[in-house]
């Protein structure tokens, strides 16, 4: 099965927005004491289907969150949105984070954990059901979630791959 590339080029950045999700402050041990630094993890997305995270780190906040949002513009996947909501069911693995997400109904908002959210508010999911399991750390959660989200598959894709029109493929 040849798995489409949905790695966006192209990116204007006025209509990104961003969320902070994680924000850590981190100590390295030296001779003279120790020397603080951050270290931030952002989700950004248009709310059009395109969505990306990044991971900055620095020794002030303002910059660790900046290179943060510069890394997210760097790893931005396309993501298939049908009346709102994902095409089909779809399941995400990073490291020891597993992630479930499903389509729901209209009017069903989005039913997930903080990270998941966070990710799925900004590729524009509105109706979603999604569970994060195993690990709980904010990092595999989120690149659990993009893995989830950029192996979606359109109908119209399908349909391509197989060779088939739109009707054949909703048929019995």
């Amino acid at each position: 099965m040849a798995q489409s590339n949905n790695k966006v080029k192209a990116v204007e950045t006025s209509e990104l927005k961003e969320k902070l999700v994680s924000l850590q402050r981190v100590a390295k041990v030296t001779k003279g004491g120790r020397t603080f630094s951050f270290s931030a993890l952002v989700v950004l997305g248009d709310g059009k289907g395109r969505v990306g995270h990044g991971l900055g780190k620095a020794r002030d906040v303002q910059e660790s969150i900046a290179k943060a949002v510069d890394d997210a513009r760097k790893n931005l996947v396309h993501v298939p949105i049908l009346h709102g909501t994902i095409p089909h069911e779809q399941k995400g693995k990073y490291g020891a984070g597993k992630v479930l997400i499903k389509p729901a109904a209209d009017g069903t908002g989005v039913i997930a954990g903080g990270a998941m959210r966070a990710v799925l508010e900004s590729a524009g999911v509105h109706n979603v059901l999604a569970k994060s399991q195993g690990s709980s750390n904010p990092h595999n959660v989120v690149k659990a979630t993009i893995n989830a989200l950029s192996r979606l598959r359109s109908p119209q894709q399908i349909a391509k791959e197989r060779g088939i029109t739109l009707e054949k493929l909703f048929e019995g």
